[in-house]
């Protein structure tokens, strides 16, 4: 295997050549195409006069797709690129140097029309050609290029995804962005497909197989990639078809070029949003796989997917509710599901996320909703906690969700929870890599497979990091616990300063609030502990100077000279019943499987015997008490109690950083 590191070193070395005329930011819409341009010219040094010929010998009369069958032959194998230009790098050299510009332009132009669109359209590579010309320094660039061997002989296709990748994160890291919105590593896409066709190996032997894998945030494309290859290692006559959308002109670019190099349609690689812009609307995938932006907000194109998801319902995409307005994960995960088909096979979903979608948002809430849908579906199948520090860009913990609408017998009703994120599953880089500082091992990753393949419900030692549970141990109803309101009452200064802060009595006149003062202080200072008794002493000191008030003043007047009191009598409304405090709600989880008078009696009562639930806060599906929610808390599933260090050994270890410190003071001082 070439040395990925050290071609990805020597591309760097050129895009030294550009400092100061360009911002560091900036090297990548340099780099990167002229990378993609130099594969290319390698990938068809071969065919190169065969194509000429070609294009001599083209009827006058042809059409586009004549035209490009024919050239596309002229090429050979499954690559559908070709060049019609006369030149090529190693002919260029022997050119005018003062004519390199010009003549890159017509080498550019003169590509087949996928290619050039990618180059003029994605790229805007002729604004930076010219800039280049400008600053002096095409020359320098393009001679460099030319001592880089990127033929398909040298380097793979697959070694060219790593390329594109490492040159991907550090220009990524020089312009302050987020590498992680561009790629994910390669042994986390290899874990997720693993994962995914684990357990498919009926579905995947003999003759005719034929799967369409999807990625809906497939950047440079490295996750198609690899499940491409997984699926022809384990059957080299399947046929794979793969599709994707993406937003980044860069990564779009370089994908699409990579489908061309290596004999996929193109154009089932589309380019655009694909939240508002569906670019495979009514298509369906065998596989589908991503790893979606991480806490992106979707407020600036939140219009068209609110529209969706209202206009549409359950017909669209959105259906089962929206997230918060700053995390558009579930988003993509929703779409996905919605790709699914409805056959014998079904679909395999695997997605990385970070922890959010798994408890973020309370019951009803947009998550939480989103949530019931997929386990009340029962379509999660498993999650997968990984270590942290995997990834170029953050440190944050991720977690792998396997989703399948076609659940085999024993999988059904129940979700898989796997904690991979102990030590057994990672090893530290040499050298980190932004801030991956870990890595899967081959090993680790085939024990995480296992551990899913043999749907091991760990109690103890290897096996206890896999746990099984019932879809709906991850449901719960929010029932709301009511406490009585308990009152006292007393004219006092301090209290009757309070009427201040109510804008019913600071609307007054002043002379009505000085008779209002004066009618109170009539009461005296006695302290009422029940509302009644206080409300018809105010009546009869209102009654006695002839002054009517209205409601808005009287339940001023309450609020101001009360305050809670635990010994106080509890206050009741016009029928008799308890007033809740609102000040001593609460909200009590109750498990979906257990009754919540139960849960009452059990966990609430013996120590607030007043309290009582409140019947009325019912949820909007099933009309029982409580608003039903759904989250998946690993901490909760893996929780092991580590007991602090004796007291002995924290005080030995405060003494002997006394003592150093001490030394040190003393070393100082002489």
């Amino acid at each position: 295997m070439t040395d990925i590191k050290n071609l990805g070193g020597f591309v760097w070395s050129i895009a030294e050549i550009l400092r100061g005329d360009f911002k560091q930011s900036e090297y990548g819409k340099v780099m990167l195409p002229f990378v993609v341009l130099r594969r290319l010219d390698c990938l068809l040094q071969d065919s190169k006069q065969a194509v000429l010929e070609a294009g001599k010998s083209l009827p006058e009369n042809a059409d586009d797709a004549t035209r490009d069958m024919i050239l596309f032959g002229a090429v050979g194998g499954n690559v559908k690129v070709y060049n019609l230009s006369r030149f090529t790098f190693e002919s260029l050299k022997g050119q005018d140097p003062g004519q390199l510009h010009q003549n890159l332009i017509d080498y550019i132009t003169k590509f087949s029309p996928n290619v050039r669109d990618i180059f003029l359209d994605k790229f805007r590579f002729t604004d930076q050609l010219k800039r280049l010309k400008d600053g002096g320094i095409l020359w320098n660039v393009f001679e460099r290029f030319c001592e880089v061997d990127l033929h398909p002989d040298t380097v793979s296709n697959l070694e060219m995804g790593y390329l594109f990748e490492e040159l991907i994160r550090r220009f990524s890291e020089m312009s302050n962005e987020t590498a992680g919105e561009h790629f994910t590593p390669r042994e986390v896409i290899r874990l997720i497909v693993d994962l995914l066709i684990a357990n498919d190996d009926a579905k995947l032997t003999g003759r005719g197989i034929i799967r369409q894998v999807y990625d809906p945030a497939c950047g440079t494309g490295g996750m198609l990639a690899l499940t491409e290859e997984a699926l022809k290692e384990f059957n080299p006559s399947i046929r794979v078809e793969l599709f994707g959308q993406e937003l980044n002109d860069e990564s779009f670019g370089i994908c699409k070029s990579d489908m061309l190099v290596t004999g996929h349609d193109p154009e089932q690689i589309a380019f655009g949003n694909t939240l508002t812009q569906d670019a495979h609307a009514g298509k369906k995938f065998h596989y589908m796989l991503s790893n979606p932006p991480y806490g992106v907000d979707w407020k600036k194109y939140q219009e068209p997917i609110k529209a969706e998801a209202e206009n549409m319902g359950m017909g669209g995409r959105f259906g089962a509710g929206t997230p918060r307005i700053s995390d558009g994960q579930l988003l993509f995960l929703q779409h996905m599901i919605s790709k699914m088909r409805d056959d014998e096979d079904g679909s395999r979903i695997g997605i990385v996320m970070n922890g959010s979608p798994l408890f973020t948002g309370g019951a009803q809430s947009g998550e939480s909703e989103i949530r019931r849908w997929m386990l009340e579906n029962d379509w999660v199948e498993a999650v997968v906690a990984l270590p942290t520090d995997l990834f170029y860009n953050t440190g944050i913990q991720t977690y792998v969700w396997l989703l399948t609408n076609r659940k085999p017998k024993h999988r059904q009703g129940k979700v898989q929870l796997i904690d991979a994120s102990g030590e057994r599953f990672w090893s530290s880089m040499r050298k980190s890599l932004g801030s991956k500082r870990r890595e899967i091992t081959d090993e680790a990753r085939a024990e995480i497979v296992r551990l899913y393949a043999d749907f091991l419900n760990g109690e103890s030692g290897q096996d206890d990091v896999s746990k099984i549970f019932e879809t709906t141990d991850f449901g719960y109803r929010e029932i709301r616990v009511e406490r009585p309101l308990k009152l006292n009452f007393q004219v006092s200064d301090e209290r009757l300063a309070r009427l201040s802060d109510y804008k019913p009595y600071t609307k007054l006149e002043k002379a009505d609030q000085n008779n209002i003062e004066a009618a109170l202080s009539a009461i005296g200072d006695q302290l009422f502990t029940n509302r009644d008794a206080f409300e018809k002493a105010l009546s009869k000191a209102l009654k006695a100077t002839g002054l009517k008030i209205g409601a808005p003043i009287r339940k001023a007047i309450l609020a101001a000279l009360s305050e809670r009191d635990e010994d106080a009598d509890i206050c009741t409304d016009k029928n008799g019943r308890p007033e809740p405090d609102t000040e001593l709600r609460d909200h009590e989880l109750v498990p979906l499987s257990e009754d919540w008078h139960d849960y009452m009696e059990r966990e609430v009562l013996p120590f607030v015997p007043d309290a009582w639930v409140d019947q009325s806060h019912t949820d909007a599906r099933d009309k029982q008490v409580g608003r039903v929610g759904y989250e998946i808390n690993f901490n909760r599933y893996f929780y092991y109690y580590v007991p602090p260090r004796p007291l002995e050994e924290i005080d030995a270890e405060l003494k002997a950083l006394e003592a150093e410190i001490a030394g040190l003071l003393k070393e100082v001082a002489a």
